[in-house]
């Protein structure tokens, strides 16, 4: 009879090579683990929260007195709130306004200081600080900045023969004051473009110098190209931000003169928070939400035209 093979037992083997992880799957799994606060945050916070706000959209509650369940009885309402569609006008229009300006300028500032000058340091420093300010002290210094009487806007517009107009306490110039503001505060933007800037290869320039290209040429053909993820990147997050804007309507004009601030996220707080409707507030945050969402889509979706990875293969 032949020989019968036993299995060979692994008590003698270490416990290290019996579960022996790949590199890479060293490196998954750590990154996993650091990744699980946020992933749990994500998934019972944000999620939980954002389920229980879609269900409250159904519904007529205060959550004092009455949960009374509505269906679509909100949105429905919503189509034929006035008050809804002047705040959607609203947000949509410094949205559409805002992020296109603040894209630029912010690409622009860092240009320059890209530049080798003296003083650079502080130049970049003056910059970016406003970003860091919180929206709270911005719309208390823009206040001031934009009083009609005694503002430093105003005082220098006289001071080359310009009179100033009325800004945020004016209906046709409230708006365009909070775009200043928020164009005012791309300091954070510029300095990923900067960061951008500084590591595009030296070699493309001096390819394209000697292809013959000028700078405005070598601009569009190596500078933007290079740039074009951190101007998505840059896109995305201005647009989501801008869509709920909040403070500077809230602090500066509770959605004054005649509606002409009134923003989506300031409707929804004073329909929750001061008339106590939270199913209409959750409603309108819903909407926001989808708009949000589908501009980010077609946004994301564009980006296979005119965004340029290195190293990425063009089909």
């Amino acid at each position: 009879m032949g020989s019968v093979v036993m299995p060979a037992s692994d008590k003698g083997v270490p416990r290290s090579s019996r579960f022996h992880l790949k590199p890479q799957a060293r490196d998954n799994l750590a990154g996993y683990l650091f990744t699980l606060p946020w992933t749990v945050h994500l998934l019972f916070l944000i999620g939980l929260t954002m389920l229980a706000s879609l269900g409250i959209s159904f519904t007529e509650t205060d959550f004092l007195t009455k949960l009374r369940f509505v269906g679509l009885g909100n949105y429905q309402g919503l189509m034929r709130d006035p008050l809804f569609w002047k705040s959607l006008r609203n947000t949509a229009y410094y949205t559409f306004a805002s992020v296109p300006l603040s894209v630029i300028f912010a690409l622009a500032i860092a240009l320059l200081l890209n530049l080798k000058v003296k003083g650079l340091s502080v130049y970049r420093l003056m910059y970016y600080t406003p970003s860091i300010v919180s929206g709270v002290a911005v719309a208390i210094i823009w206040q001031y900045v934009l009083n009609p009487r005694f503002g430093l806007l105003n005082l220098g517009l006289k001071a080359i023969g310009i009179r100033g107009p009325q800004w945020i306490y004016s209906q046709q110039w409230a708006m365009p004051a909070f775009i200043i503001m928020g164009v005012w505060g791309a300091g954070g933007n510029m300095l990923l473009y900067l960061a951008g800037l500084q590591g595009i290869p030296t070699t493309l320039y001096e390819a394209a110098k000697i292809d013959g290209a000028n700078r405005w040429r070598r601009f569009w053909a190596v500078t933007v190209p290079m740039l074009s993820p951190t101007i998505l990147f840059n896109l995305v997050g201005n647009l989501i931000g801008s869509w709920q804007i909040f403070s500077q309507s809230y602090l500066m004009t509770q959605g004054g003169p005649n509606n002409a601030t009134l923003t989506m996220v300031l409707y929804l707080y004073n329909k929750g928070f001061q008339q106590f409707r939270f199913g209409y507030a959750s409603a309108i945050a819903w909407v926001l939400f989808l708009i949000v969402l589908v501009f980010t889509f077609l946004l994301l979706r564009s980006s296979e035209m005119w965004v340029f990875y290195e190293g990425e293969l063009r089909r």
